[in-house]
Formats: structure tokens, sequence, C-alpha cells
């Protein structure tokens, strides 16, 4: 099993070295829609929070995604004011759009983004990007539902809150707490990855993000906040809500189906340089248990309902042999998909012959259970058959998950789901205007502005120069790794049928 970065996965975490001052270390984003009056305040309190508290260069960027007010005025003013603030126009709504194509364009190795109206408290800013900085996690979110937060807000925000986030863990089965908090963070070269893979546009940005993040096995970090609802905030609940609902479904029926390529996002195993020796370090052990468990589980229930049916009319030996083959292909094909993660048609005969191979083995076991029976009574009930089948089974099933393991899922490629696991890839095309992104069976969409292809290591002397060279100015349309010369961006949808015709603002 290997354990080092191959194609296709992360770079292991890097400390970001504290020197190097020129180029921003954190790029604060906040996306703005007819925030005219809130913006100047917003981001003069920040710039005086940062220049106060935060002990690395650092880089505000205003996104003002089609504001119709005077917010673009303001943001050109606060731009030609203070020498850290960065002012970013585009003629779309949509929140994820606007941070989508701002973090696209980033060069800063530190991606954030807040709410104007401010309403987290911005003594959690440093603790939500020191994990980050630091190399420990890759995403960080604050979370107004952990148990040391302060919140004041109505009951009314305070039930759609809680009742989305159990909707996330009971659907998604997301173990993050806050999904919706606009105070997050990610590493630059993580979102050179995930951000091609999120398809929404608006409120659904985050969840999405997320919940994608989680599922790749990245390491989300969570930092309780202090936060004060804004009682001006314009968010229609009802609406966005009913939006955020389809994109769970969305997603829940792209991870069902295993059409995103979450180990395109892969970690490493460790890492410390030391931990990339090591070998055969078994992965998703606890996982595959309890889908074997449940997976069994099932299948038992399945195969005395069967085997009480066949006994009606025939005898205890046939109706057990014919039970547990028909449960045994069943149980086959949930363990291929469910339990060991192989996907798609490549092998499926091969994992059935050897399954069937294992229902051998089973009926042995459970025949040789009722021909005992049988010998030490000439007429034993019914109830007692089923006992001894159920002691049988048990042993039986506890070989069934050695044997599917060991030998017809085994783990030879490091990804803990099998060898016949159906590949997904992310086929990048690129040029200086668009970048279109197919990603498996996830919809294909054009995203302009984005660094494609596997992210290179970065070098650890300078991990977030450019070009062997520190850029102090941010442009507007100039990616990360310099090749967009215009300093103007021509916006194109991120999907052509995408036109935000209702934006939850």
């Amino acid at each position: 099993m290997r354990t080092d970065s191959s194609p296709g996965t992360l770079p292991a975490r890097e400390h970001l070295p504290a020197g190097n001052a020129g180029t921003p270390v954190l790029d604060v984003v906040i996306p703005v829609y007819n925030e005219e009056k809130d913006l100047g305040p917003c981001v003069l309190r920040l710039h005086d929070h940062l220049k106060r508290t935060f002990p690395y260069a650092y880089r505000i960027t205003i996104a003002d995604n089609a504001s119709t007010d005077t917010t673009p005025q303001v943001a050109e003013q606060l731009e030609a004011e203070i020498a850290e603030v960065k002012s970013f126009r585009l003629e779309q709504k949509g929140r994820g759009r606007a941070l989508r194509t701002v973090w696209s364009a980033s060069d800063a190795p530190i991606l954030a983004y807040m709410d104007v109206d401010l309403s987290t408290d911005l003594n959690a800013l440093l603790p939500l990007v020191a994990p980050l900085i630091s190399g420990h996690s890759d995403l960080a979110i604050g979370s107004r539902l952990a148990r040391s937060s302060r919140v004041v807000r109505g009951a009314k925000r305070e039930f759609i809150s809680r009742s989305y986030n159990l909707i996330l863990r009971g659907s998604l089965q997301a173990r993050f707490s806050d999904a919706q908090c606009g105070f997050k963070a990610i590493r630059r070269d993580v979102a050179q990855v995930l951000l091609p893979m999120v398809e929404d546009t608006g409120w659904f940005f985050d969840t999405e993000m997320l919940v994608i993040a989680e599922r790749a096995g990245l390491r989300i970090h969570e930092v309780p906040v202090d936060w004060v609802d804004d009682p001006d905030s314009t968010v229609h609940i009802v609406k966005t809500a009913t939006e955020d609902l389809k994109g769970v479904w969305r997603v829940g029926k792209a991870l069902a189906t295993g059409s995103l390529p979450l180990d395109r996002i892969a970690r490493p195993f460790g890492d410390d340089p030391r931990d990339r020796d090591i070998q055969d370090v078994p992965k998703g052990l606890a996982r595959q248990l309890v889908g074997f468990c449940v997976v069994g589980g099932l299948s038992t229930l399945f195969y005395l309902v069967l085997y009480s049916l066949f006994r009606e009319f025939s005898g205890s030996q046939v109706a057990n042999a014919l039970a547990l083959l028909v449960s045994a292909v069943a149980n086959t094909a949930a363990n291929r998909r469910l339990t060991f993660g192989v996907r798609g048609r490549g092998g499926a005969v091969r994992h059935q012959a050897q399954g069937l191979v294992v229902f051998g083995i089973g009926l042995a076991l459970t025949s040789g259970s009722l021909a005992a029976l049988n010998a030490a009574s000439s007429d034993p009930a019914h109830s007692t058959e089923l006992a001894v089948l159920i002691a049988a089974n048990l042993a039986a099933t506890v070989l069934r998950f050695l044997l599917f393991r060991a030998w017809v899922f085994p783990d030879r490629d490091g990804t803990g789901t099998g060898t016949d696991r159906q590949e997904s890839t992310v086929v990048a095309q690129h040029n200086p205007s668009s970048a279109t992104y197919t990603t498996g069976g996830y919809q294909q969409y054009q995203q302009p502005y984005q660094p494609q292809g596997p992210l290179p290591q970065r070098p650890a002397h300078q991990p977030y120069a450019q070009n062997g060279t520190t850029t102090t100015q941010f442009r507007a349309g100039e990616a990360a790794d310099g090749t967009w010369r215009d300093s103007t961006m021509q916006l194109q949808p991120v999907r052509p049928h995408d036109t935000e015709p209702g934006d939850p603002r």
C-alpha cells in the first residue's frame, strides 16, 4: 500500500516561513452586493484589526458581485486610500462565484472570507488561519454552534441554522458543526484543486466545498466564535433554504454515484517526511467494518426470510442452499459498493464469482451445522434451526469479511477502496481565457481564471513566490502564476447555463 504523495494527490502540507513579507500571506475576501453603507466601516475596522494584531503581510480584497448602488465607488475609494485594500468587480451575482473568482486569481497562500456585516468577532481571525499557516489543517471554519461559542440572534434563525446542520449530518454525514457561518479560510494549494469541483455559485458554495473536502479526507479546523446577528441582513431565508436543500440533493447524488473525483484532493499519509517511508498502513478498516456489519445484518435478515419461505416447500438443506445463494449475491454486490467503495461494472463478474466461492465456504459451515443438528435430533423445532443457523452465519460472516478484504477486494492502490474501483479523473484544458474541467461523472462546466493540472510541490524556501519574484500588487484578472497580463477581466458564466436568475441576496 502506497502512502507517499502520488500524481493526483495534494502534496504534504508545509509550514509557511515567517519571513518574506513581500507577498501577502493572507488574503481576506469580503463579498458584497449593494453594501454602500456597511462596506466602508467594515473595511476600516478589519484593516485596523489586522494592522494591530496580524503578524504576517495581508491583503483585503473587496469582491463586488454586480452591485447596482454606489458600492463600486466606495470600493475604489478604499483601494485608493489604503495600500492593503484591493477591489474586484464582477458583473454577475452570487457569493460563491465571487469567492471562486477572487480565490482563483489570488497569489496569497492563505485565502479567507468574511461577511461585510462583521457579525463574527475579529479576535477569531488569527486562530482561524493559524492552523493553515502552520500546515496542520487544510480548511478552517468559524462555528457558532460550538459549546464555547457566544451567539446573539433570534430564535427563528437559530432554529433554521441548527435544522440545516442536522440535515447535513443526516443526509451527507457531515461532521463539521456549522456550514453557513460567513467566516472561513482555506489553503491556496487546496483551493486550486477543490474549487473546480464545487458547482454552486450562491450561498450553498460553502457547504458544497466543505462536504467535498471532508469526504476526501482533508482536515477541517473549527474555531468557536462570538457572533452577533445583523438585524438588517438582506438574506432571503426561505429562498436560500430551498436552494440549499436542492444543493444537498445534488451533492448527495454525486457522492452516491461516485462521480466526484475525491482521490484528486487526497492527502498522503503523514505530512511529516519521516511518515512517507511507512509502508502497508491499513486504511479504512473502521469504516469498512461498520459498513460490513450493516450489510451483514441486513443480509442475515434477508437470508432468514428467504429460508423461512423456501422451507415451506423444501427440506432444510435445499432451503438453506437457495436462501444462502440469493442472499450471497446481494451481499457481495452491496459490500462491493458500500463497504469497499468499488464502483462501475469493471470486475463485477469476477467479484461475484469470488463471492460465490466465499458463499461455498459459508454453505459448508451452515449445512454442516444443520447436519449436526439433524443427527442430534430427528425432528428439531424451527426456532432451534434458526438459532443454529444464526450462530453458523456469525462464524461465516467473520471469515467472509477477512476473505473480502484480503482476496475479493484487496487494497493495492493505497486508497482504502479496493483494486477495481472506478477511477475518477480530472481532465483540465487551459488557455488564458478559460479552463474546462471534467470531474469524472460530475457535471462539466467552464470556469475562468483557474490554474490547472496536478499541484506541484512548492519550494520550501519560498512557497508563495511566483516565478522567482515577489509580487506585491494584485491586479484583477491576474492569476497566481503571472500568466495573465491584461489588467481587465471579461467575465463569463462559470457554466454556460448558469445565469443566477435569483440570487438569494
